[in-house]
């Protein structure tokens, strides 16, 4: 029997891919090994003062329901921990205050706890049955064995999960602009391939505005870099009030900006649109900024907007394309235009 228990264990941390897994057919072993009639693992919740029955195996009339949570003083486990027992074949006499057992009909009990590797008491598992038992060593070395093999398995589980929460934060600071918290030109990239894709299957065009801060430079030189990274922050979350899902919003660089999305029409709506688009942009960066101790009044940026057929243009040359109409602009303005003093 101890040869098939070993191979079958083998076999489960081979194939079982998570934890609930992984428990039910430990359980589905222990029961076998014990003969008792219900083998479960539960989770102690310290701070909550609760014992929650997380997986539950029950093969005869004992029924332990999974997701039952107990108050902790109220368990056998609070007991077993309070008085170092940890198996009666006698519960009711042993314990005949606590009513978990009672209602559930407990005669047998064993429980070991399961230690985290700092020490920490994650929970325990256990096996019951409303018959007398008697402890055998073989049951107690592989409820031993089981309760180390678990705790292992929850420390690696908590460790991947960890792996993949640091992943994702890496990722997502290598598509995030650090000053300004928007998304930076890889991601606007990425993001734009995606709207071509979804303007060609829509057949659609894609509308990109090249944003550019006029004066930036003066802003840096006369009130300095940590005004000029105000200045920054403030003027992307300008640009973002009233973003909708499907708009695309981030820093290329320095200062320079871009907002892109779908064509909603053809014509002469799709330049009303443009329209639409350049002078809400020019409303939202142009005003009043304080930068720190420093108030300015900004008169407003060049924008560039184009409306681009995926089909015949790709998002390199739909950039450089929007960036000329920028430029076009930005040499139409007049020379008197000036960043006022504070």
């Amino acid at each position: 029997m101890s040869d098939i228990i070993l191979a079958r264990v083998s076999e489960t941390l081979a194939t079982q891919h998570s934890l609930e897994s992984l428990v039910r057919q430990l359980l589905e072993m222990l029961e076998i090994v014990t003969e008792m009639e219900s083998t479960y693992l539960t989770k102690v919740d310290l701070n909550a003062r609760l014992q929650h029955i997380l997986y539950a195996r029950n093969s005869k009339q004992m029924q332990i329901p999974e997701g039952m949570s107990v108050p902790w003083g109220e368990t056998l486990c609070k007991r077993a921990f309070d008085s170092h027992c940890f198996f009666s074949d006698n519960v009711p006499e042993r314990w005949p205050d606590c009513e978990a057992a009672k209602a559930l009909g407990i005669t047998t009990w064993m429980s070991i706890p399961i230690h985290l590797a700092d020490g920490s008491l994650y929970g325990t598992l256990c096996a019951s049955s409303s018959e007398k038992k008697a402890l055998s060593s073989r049951g107690e070395q592989v409820l031993q064995l089981f309760a180390g093999l678990i705790a292992q398995y929850i420390q690696k589980e908590a460790l991947v999960i960890q792996l993949q929460e640091a992943n994702a934060a890496l990722i997502d600071h290598s598509y995030t602009d650090a000053l300004t918290g928007l998304p930076n030109r890889r991601a606007i990239f990425e993001n734009l391939n995606a709207l071509f894709s979804l303007a060609r299957h829509l057949q659609r065009h894609a509308i990109l505005a090249f944003i550019d801060l006029d004066n930036f430079k003066l802003i840096n030189d006369r009130y300095g870099h940590e005004a000029g990274d105000r200045f920054l922050v403030e003027a992307g979350r300008r640009l973002t009030e009233g973003q909708t899902e499907d708009d695309i919003i981030g820093r290329l660089g320095g200062d320079e900006f871009l907002l892109a999305c779908l064509s909603q029409g053809e014509g002469e709506a799709e330049r009303r649109q443009i329209n639409v688009i350049k002078t809400a942009i020019g409303a939202r960066i142009a005003g009043e900024y304080w930068l720190g101790n420093v108030h300015i009044v900004y008169p407003g940026a060049s924008v560039g907007v184009v409306a681009i057929d995926p089909l015949h243009t790709d998002v390199d040359s739909a950039l450089r394309a929007a960036d000329m109409a920028m430029y076009e602009e930005k040499k139409g303005k007049r020379a008197t235009d000036f960043l006022p003093e504070d």
